[in-house]
């Protein structure tokens, strides 16, 4: 069963804002769980390798060419960094952001992981593993811009984001190759695919939702898909092609 606790009834008072939106709470014992794999169908793709040689530190501190990783195709044919998530469908209401911290790490020259998503709220650790200055500036259109330099195994530094946003373009000013991106969303419900192209949604609520992808260079993708109690669903994205 899901549960949404709504405050008391009525009009505010003028001058005084709404009442905050209740928690969501869903019955782990009917909560649903989505799978499913995002496909790449378009040309063969053939990464641009990457000069890092503006920075000796940088050049220095990899072992071998480093290729460019705005689209990664899996050996399976499948997509990697591409965000899977709710679009439409959850119950009204506010979803509590968890207490743990997503960690964006600088090593070899390159944000480590390329694309990270997160709750509204939920802290982002900012680390710099590499033996030169990096600035991360993230350039949103919904959320608050900053720009901030870290010096070698200087201290990690934490923000968040206050406001939904997929996705928010992150950048070295320093080194103007470095690029990451980061997806903020209101609720928990998603996921970045990795090395096998798969994803795994777990504890929906169950009901009828519209499931969105997102990737930084080929775009998006929705399709439906129906959850009953207790239940499992899957859905199969591709993306490359026109209407993916």
């Amino acid at each position: 069963m899901l549960v949404a606790l709504v405050g008391c009834g009525g009009a505010a008072p003028v001058g005084v804002g709404s009442e905050p939106a209740a928690e969501v709470v869903v019955d782990p014992t009917t909560a649903a769980t989505l799978t499913g794999t995002v496909l790449y169908d378009g040309p063969e793709v053939r990464p641009a390798e990457i000069d890092l040689g503006a920075d000796p530190a940088c050049s220095e501190a990899t072992a071998g060419p480093v290729a460019a990783e705005d689209l990664v195709v899996n050996g399976n044919g499948t997509l990697r960094n591409a965000v899977v998530f709710v679009k439409e469908g959850l119950p009204a209401g506010r979803f509590r952001a968890p207490a743990d911290t997503v960690t964006l790490d600088q090593r070899g020259c390159m944000y480590r992981p390329r694309v990270i998503a997160l709750m509204v709220g939920q802290e982002l650790e900012i680390t710099n593993s590499d033996p030169t200055t990096h600035n991360i500036h993230p350039t949103p259109k919904e959320n608050r811009e900053w720009n901030r330099s870290q010096i070698p195994g200087g201290v990690p530094f934490r923000d968040s984001f206050a406001r939904e946003e997929i996705a928010i373009p992150l950048r070295c000013n320093v080194h103007p190759w470095m690029k990451a991106w980061v997806a903020v969303l209101k609720h928990p419900y998603f996921a970045v695919t990795g090395e096998t192209g798969a994803f795994q949604i777990k504890s929906l609520p169950p009901g009828e939702y519209t499931v969105e992808v997102w990737h930084e260079k080929l775009g998006t993708a929705v399709r439906k898909v129906a959850l009953s109690p207790g239940g499992a669903g899957s859905v199969e994205f591709t993306l490359g092609r026109v209407g993916g």
